[in-house]
């Protein structure tokens, strides 16, 4: 093995998305292993490297990771981007849990009927524009400062530029009421890890097709 983290998942966002992106932040380079086959995923059971029998597994300082939480808030903590104490940390967390409650709806988006779509897509803009957008517009402008916590660079910027962008491919205007937001997602995007995670070529995957979907239906089935 090169050293690298190496990481396992479906070729596709999913739950390994953010991983993707706080390694991609920290200018950490991964290699990636994706599962086209219900006997890859079985054979990772079998051989006791899943510990809940889930994915994303992610091997790292000779680790077998699983669940997003646990995976991410390492790789934060490991690469300096989780706070200077336990106050800011605790900062991180809750706005880290406020925007996985929204990504989680954007993730399971493609998953639902035809004949709900529309109806979740309303979902996600409501909660964008009402419960969770509002929250980090206010942080940005009260402390008036280019980063959410402490001011300095940290997991929780990483997951909102992430759900910024991700909810903006859905709603392209969502942004249209939150200058701080608009301020923000433009520093963001323009940090030189972030800048090059976002160019194409990069390991960030595209919005999920049929292909993606169906894949994970036949594996996970």
């Amino acid at each position: 093995m090169s050293g690298k983290p190496r990481l396992t998942y479906f070729n596709g966002r999913g739950r390994m998305e953010p991983v993707r992106w706080l390694l991609a932040a920290a200018g950490v380079e991964f290699e990636e292993i994706f599962l086209e086959t219900r006997e890859q995923y079985e054979k990772l059971i079998k051989d006791g490297v899943l510990m809940f029998q889930q994915v994303p597994l992610v091997e790292i300082d000779g680790m077998k990771m699983v669940q997003t939480r646990a995976i991410l808030s390492y790789i934060a903590g490991k690469y300096n981007l989780y706070g200077k104490d336990l106050k800011e940390r605790a900062l991180i967390d809750m706005y880290v849990e406020g925007i996985s409650d929204l990504m989680q709806m954007i993730l399971m988006f493609p998953f639902s009927p035809p004949e709900a779509k529309e109806k979740n897509l309303d979902s996600i803009k409501e909660r964008a524009t009402n419960r969770y957008f509002p929250v980090f517009e206010k942080v940005l402008k009260q402390h008036g400062q280019e980063f959410l916590v402490g001011n300095k660079f940290s997991w929780a910027d990483v997951q909102l530029i992430e759900a910024i962008l991700a909810v903006e491919e859905k709603i392209p205007a969502v942004l249209s009421g939150f200058p701080q937001l608009q301020a923000f997602k433009v520093r963001m995007s323009n940090m030189p890890t972030i800048k090059k995670f976002l160019q194409p070529g990069s390991p960030r995957k595209p919005p999920p097709d049929e292909r993606y979907i169906e894949t994970v239906l036949k594996i996970l089935k």
